[in-house]
């Protein structure tokens, strides 16, 4: 379904606008119960020459989290070095239609944390009736420094050098751990994670990239979503602003615009995009290039990074969007799926992606009634099943993990043998 592009409530810049009027103000005496000035980012007041520090986030969530009844902000985990992982709440009441925006999984993209920030600050100060109604209908969920170890030492990897996107299976890191918490408790009906990449001119160099889900365990129709959240919702949203999309991982040819080569974005269930759709969730990838695209730009590096941070923004108009317009049919794909386990029924698979049809040794065709666990095994992984929603019945020492339950998919990905990331091999029942 294609949006309305005449038609769609710009969330973030009605409420961009709000903010900008009210930064503009002259300081004068306010009366007592004049608005407050809208905090700025680090990132803002330099125009983009420095990326926004962390002492500054913490005191822009502090005074927004103090100013707005619609956003609470608290603490979901604390990495290595101590530093806090957050979760920031907004919205006018609690709703069924949730959207959870990860922002820099990898250190050394910053461009997407900035952009989370500003939103915050836009939607927790914005006066306009269009954003106020998105609000109360829609709970926006925003981890802004999904890796604040990384961030600091400006690296992919945390603070242990692992790279945070590649651990939403094991779920050995206290970052990853705390977003499948967030997923688990909170079952955001999207879920938007921001990064950024390095171009390859000619094939692959525009400003921005996305993907949705391509595991093959995801449900049809959330995956229907996430694919129309990128083509009919995000794509249009930056091309609007005067930014060239394209589908993440893949090498076109520049003369025919046809595919030639994929290099990323296949359907490892590790990966937050493919575990978004795993987990009942509309998933998308966003990727804004890094490279300077302009003379202009390589001789300013302010200027590229203001680029690089409009286009993110850009993008989230579209998400906005489609949370605003199609928030029925979303729904009623995450509620499906969600039950749609219970129903015991259907193939699970190891491998594949939704362009790279499985081989058959990448098919459970007929999965077992659940996997049970000794005790030694269950003591090793309890802590990860239950981080992962999955439900467990003790059976003696050990465990019992059932496949008849909403997260069915995931079970014999975490217990199969035949899973390339399990985290213990279970021993299969198949006396059903």
């Amino acid at each position: 379904m294609r949006p309305r592009t005449g038609r769609i409530p710009r969330i973030r810049t009605l409420a961009l606008a709000c903010v900008t009027a009210a930064l503009a103000a002259p300081l004068l005496s306010a009366p007592a119960q004049a608005t407050p000035t809208p905090p700025r980012t680090g990132f803002e007041k330099t125009d983009g020459a420095r990326w926004t520090s962390q002492p500054e986030e913490q005191k822009l969530l502090a005074t927004v989290d103090k100013a707005s009844d619609r956003v609470s902000v608290s603490r979901i985990g604390t990495t290595k070095q101590n530093r806090p992982l957050q979760l920031v709440r907004i919205g006018e009441r609690p709703s069924k239609n949730t959207v959870l925006l990860i922002c820099s999984q990898h250190g050394d993209e910053p461009s997407g944390r900035d952009a989370c920030l500003s939103t915050i600050r836009d939607l927790a100060y914005a006066k306009d009736k269009q954003t106020q109604r998105f609000l109360s209908r829609t709970t926006l969920l925003v981890v802004p420094t999904a890796n604040p170890d990384g961030r600091a030492a400006d690296t992919r990897g945390n603070s242990d050098g692992v790279d945070i996107n590649r651990d939403h299976i094991s779920l050995q890191t206290a970052e990853a751990r705390a977003m499948a918490a967030v997923i688990r408790d909170r079952q955001p009906d999207s879920i938007y994670d921001l990064h950024e990449y390095g171009a390859t001119p000619k094939y692959y160099d525009k400003d921005l990239f996305d993907l949705w889900p391509r595991n093959l365990n995801t449900d049809e129709a959330v995956h229907e979503e996430a694919q129309t959240l990128s083509e009919a919702y995000v794509r249009p949203a930056a091309n609007k602003s005067g930014y060239t999309t394209g589908t993440y991982g893949i090498w076109t040819d520049p003369v025919t615009g046809e595919p030639i080569k994929q290099t990323a974005g296949d359907g490892q269930e590790r990966i937050l995009r493919n575990v978004s759709g795993i987990k009942h969730a509309a998933g998308l990838l966003i990727e804004s290039r890094v490279d300077p695209l302009t003379e202009a730009e390589q001789k300013d590096e302010a200027l590229n990074n203001r680029r690089r941070v409009k286009s993110q923004l850009s993008a989230l108009d579209g998400l906005f969007a489609y949370a605003n317009e199609r928030r029925g049919q979303l729904e009623a794909a995450t509620s499906a799926a969600r039950a749609e386990g219970f129903r015991d029924r259907g193939p699970v698979y190891v491998g594949g992606a939704d362009n790279d049809p499985a081989e058959p040794s990448e098919v459970i065709q007929d999965p077992p009634c659940g996997y049970r666990l000794d005790a030694a095994q269950y003591d090793g992984v309890k802590d990860e099943l239950a981080l992962h929603g999955v439900k467990v019945r003790r059976d003696g020492a050990g465990a019992y993990v059932p496949m008849r339950q909403s997260a069915r998919a995931l079970v014999p990905l975490l217990l199969d043998e035949r899973a390339t990331y399990h985290l213990v091999t279970g021993s299969p029942d198949t006396d059903c």
